[in-house]
């Protein structure tokens, strides 16, 4: 190491650069050198690099370039010497960054420095943007982790890497430092401010881009390079705001006059401008937010008037709803803004103009679910509740909107509805919500109630679906309270169910496995899953009232259970599945009696269905599963009454699922048997369960959790074998789990006997470890199986070291530490202001 500086070999270099033919190889070589790290041994030499290179640089490319356009016009060689420039800089201040703020003639180099790195940056290329914002990024956060931190000066000195002696009266030593470093870096800190509102990123939110040939379109695919950009971005943006939130509102409120004058007018100037505005939200205090975002939304309403031309009005259409999506804490106190915004995107909601009736009923939804409350109290000058007045209205607000659009919008006001406290103007609203589509109903129940022909005409079969799903989008917002409604068309509702299903079973009887790929037969399919997802969707949002299950549930056993089993296997739905998973995951014991009869109605025909192989009816495998684990966890006792081939069919399912490639499958079996054997050890039947399925169990855990294909289950893997573990040793197992008659050598104990049985089985599955290695791992077994941490390493330990797993990534091994990491991240960004997008925040309401 020493070689590099001790010797003439930097001087040479300097002298090469700046020859033309030499330049980018030179550079390559110094980035490689401003790269490494010696503590502060060769600091001097570092720093005398850095002041040689800044002259020679400046001889070459002056600090003036319009850096942008001599990119554009420049030969490949003169593009690769600007980028080989931002990884010169980048890779010399992550280390070295503070050997330059020693003296005033080297913070003069590093602003210089830094000033070309800012002009490197509005360069047009992904990838050398990359390396700029990478940087960017983590000088912002060192500073502002600084300046957060300035209550504790120690801590902050020492994540400055300040040398600060430990004397008494230092405190204000340290925060003059990092005052001073704080405006030092200002001027370049402004510049990067101007830097980021320029060249935002896209948000996810927005739905409306510019195509390559110019014209205003709604996107058709999310760009995850985008969005990641973005993210870095937003970060830096507000680590950038905290720093100096004077500096950032002033230039984005000059930015955005010069759209409203005209100076700055283009589509990408506003853009940018306004993502960057959405971007800051929840970082400034509430008051500079209130006094910051009048004056944003009245220029942007301002300009959505002066402006003409349908492309036009379509991007600042899209930029306010962005803006105004992301400052719900403004909107809830300002009433006036709040009701304009709102009528706003109801005007929105009439343009045809691709993306953006979905963005103006998007925005709508966000705005309501953070302002619910404030559309159901009558405001100050208002004769009635919005809510109220916009129900007046509802027919011609929706006229214009396609379906999809029209379940948002009533899931928006399903919102509102679910915040007035009166049941009695609660009820009303709702009925005056609904009045579209119960007429729509009443009418096609009508006429087939005259003739039941009617029903099979392909255009009422799509409207009985957009019927239903217009309920279940109100269902999905309104939960209890939306039971005035279910009521109303429940019954007729079931009918329709079990005529379209007894039409699909005779179509497919008739025309084969074909015959469920017809048009008409998937258009029956949607009305039947759709009718299961409205009545799941309630059952689920509904409070845990037993009279609404006492309601629903009994004249649902027929035409849905019933109706399940007589059915050929291409047209049940899994959806019966998924319901009665809900249903006994919320009316748990109450379901108890009628487990039997679910039992008979999906499990053996169901079993049939998904056991033949691992790929057909996909969702019927999940959705079995998940029934199931939701009458181990919650009727238990109605397992213990089957027979024992039954019980024996649903252990096979069990091992069957956690075999299964397929993650979720995988994982929902892991968690069933988990609940199943905890059930069992605290039942009566606990010896005789466990005699017939511990070794089968451990046996078959043993060769999911040494299959690398099963790495995710790793953490369920290792709780099952806990469980087994902990259970061998303890007084719950008063009988031996040998076979007496056959086994001659009567074991002391359990334990004895699983030792024994565990050696043999990973003896045989191991052949390349020696016995002793096997011995020492299910002895440590033992020996940590009441500590889950030592268990889970002991296992991992033991699996890393295989040489099955040896050579591969081992990621979710260590899954859960993973999380736990991401956890701790989430904190931090809560910790300031911003960082988590308040739209994102899941607060209560604190409308008053």
């Amino acid at each position: 190491m020493g070689y590099i500086f001790e010797s003439p070999l930097l001087e040479t270099l300097l002298k090469f650069f700046p020859m033309a033919a030499y330049r980018n190889l030179t550079l390559q070589c110094l980035t490689e050198v401003a790269a490494l790290t010696f503590g502060e041994y060769y600091d001097l030499q570092f720093v005398k690099m850095y002041i040689i290179f800044m002259v020679q640089l400046q001889s070459i490319l002056p600090p003036t370039t319009n850096f942008l356009e001599a990119y554009a016009k420049g030969s490949s060689e003169e593009q690769a010497f600007i980028q080989n420039l931002a990884l010169f800089f980048t890779s010399f201040y992550k280390p070295h960054i503070r050997v330059l703020e020693s003296s005033q003639e080297n913070i003069n180099a590093l602003l210089q420095g830094l000033e070309y790195l800012i002009n490197i940056s509005y360069v047009d290329d992904t990838e050398v943007f990359k390396v700029c914002l990478d940087y960017w990024n983590s000088l912002v956060l060192e500073l502002f982790e600084a300046h957060h931190n300035l209550d504790n000066p120690a801590a902050s000195a020492n994540m400055m890497g300040l040398q600060m002696p430990m004397i008494p009266g230092v405190g204000d030593g340290v925060g003059s430092q990092l005052m001073h470093r704080r405006q030092l870096y200002a001027g370049p800190m402004s510049k990067l401010r101007s830097l980021m509102i320029c060249r935002m990123a896209k948000p996810e939110e927005v739905l409306i881009v510019e195509d390559e040939n110019g014209n205003i379109v709604r996107e058709t695919m999310k760009d995850n390079d985008v969005l990641v950009q973005y993210k870095i971005m937003r970060e830096t943006l507000i680590y950038l705001a905290h720093l100096d939130h004077e500096d950032t509102e002033r230039q984005m409120l000059k930015k955005l006059s010069k759209q409203l004058n005209g100076d700055d007018w283009t589509w990408n100037n506003l853009n940018t401008l306004c993502w960057a505005i959405g971007s800051i939200s929840g970082s400034m205090v509430e008051e500079q937010e209130n006094r910051f975002l009048v004056m944003v939304i009245r220029d942007l309403l301002n300009l959505c008037e002066i402006t003409k031309g349908k492309d036009n009005k379509a991007v600042i259409a899209s930029n306010i709803m962005y803006v105004v999506g992301q400052y719900p804490r403004f909107l809830r106190a300002h009433w006036k803004f709040l009701k304009t915004v709102v009528n706003k995107l109801f005007e929105f909601m009439h343009e045809s103009h691709p993306g953006v009736q979905d963005m103006a009923c998007d925005t709508f939804l966000k705005i309501v679910q953070k302002c619910k409350r404030k559309f159901v109290t009558v405001q100050v000058g208002e004769n009635e509740p919005f809510v109220s007045e916009l129900l007046t209205t509802l027919p011609a607000t929706i006229a214009d909107l396609e379906p999809h659009q029209i379940h948002s919008f009533y899931e928006s006001v399903g919102n509102m509805i679910q915040a007035e406290p009166d049941p009695h103007r609660r009820d009303e609203y709702l009925r005056r919500l609904m009045e579209l589509p119960n007429q729509k109903w009443a009418e096609i129940i009508g006429q087939a109630r005259q003739s039941v022909d009617y029903l099979k005409d392909p255009d009422v079969i799509r409207a009985v679906l957009n019927i239903l799903q217009t309920n279940t989008s109100a269902a999905n917002s309104l939960g209890t309270y939306f039971l005035p409604q279910i009521s109303l068309i429940f019954l007729d509702m079931l009918n329709v169910y079990r005529m379209y299903s007894e039409l699909i079973s005779t179509s497919i009887a008739q025309g084969g496995r074909y015959a469920s790929r017809t048009s008409i037969v998937k258009l029956l399919r949607s009305v039947k899953r759709e009718t299961l997802k409205l009545i799941e969707t309630f059952l689920d949002k509904a409070e845990d009232q037993p009279h609404i299950g006492k309601q629903f549930v009994p004249p649902m056993m027929d035409p849905v259970l019933g109706d399940y089993a007589r059915n050929l296997p291409d047209a049940r739905e899994s959806e019966v599945l998924s319901l009665f998973a809900t249903i006994i995951n919320k009316y748990k014991r109450a379901m108890i009696e009628d487990v039997s009869r679910i039992f008979e109605a999906v499990f053996q025909c169901t079993l049939e269905m998904i056991t033949k192989n691992f790929e057909d009816y996909p969702e019927h495998r999940l959705k079995f599963f998940s029934l199931l684990q939701a009458i181990a966890t919650h009727c238990f006792p109605a397992l213990i009454h089957l027979s024992s081939e039954q019980l024996k069919l649903v252990m096979d399912s069990i091992i069957w699922a956690f075999r299964h490639t397929e993650r979720n499958i995988a994982e929902t079996g892991l968690n069933l048997l988990l609940a199943m054997l905890k059930n069992f050890q605290a039942s009566e039947f606990c010896n005789q369960f466990y005699r017939t399925y511990f070794s089968t169990i451990e046996q078959e855990i043993f060769a999911v959790l040494t299959d690398t294909f099963h790495k995710p289950g790793f953490k369920l893997h290792v709780l099952v074998l806990q469980h087994l573990f902990c259970l061998v040793e303890s007084v719950v197992m008063s009988e031996p789990l040998w076979d007496v008659a056959t086994v001659p050598y009567p074991y002391p104990n359990n334990g004895m006997f699983i030792r024994e049985y565990t050696i043999k089985l990973l003896s045989t599955s191991f052949p390349n470890m020696t016995a002793t290695e096997v011995t020492q791992f299910v002895n440590g077994l033992f020996e940590s199986r009441e500590d889950l941490v030592s268990f889970k390493n002991h296992i991992r330990d033991f699996l890393v070291q295989s040489k099955e797993f040896s050579a591969q990534d081992n990621k979710d091994l260590y899954a859960e530490e993973a999380a736990a990491q991401r956890e701790r991240e989430r904190q931090r960004m809560l910790s300031i202001p911003g960082l988590i997008a308040p739209s994102e925040i899941q607060d209560e309401m604190v409308d008053s």
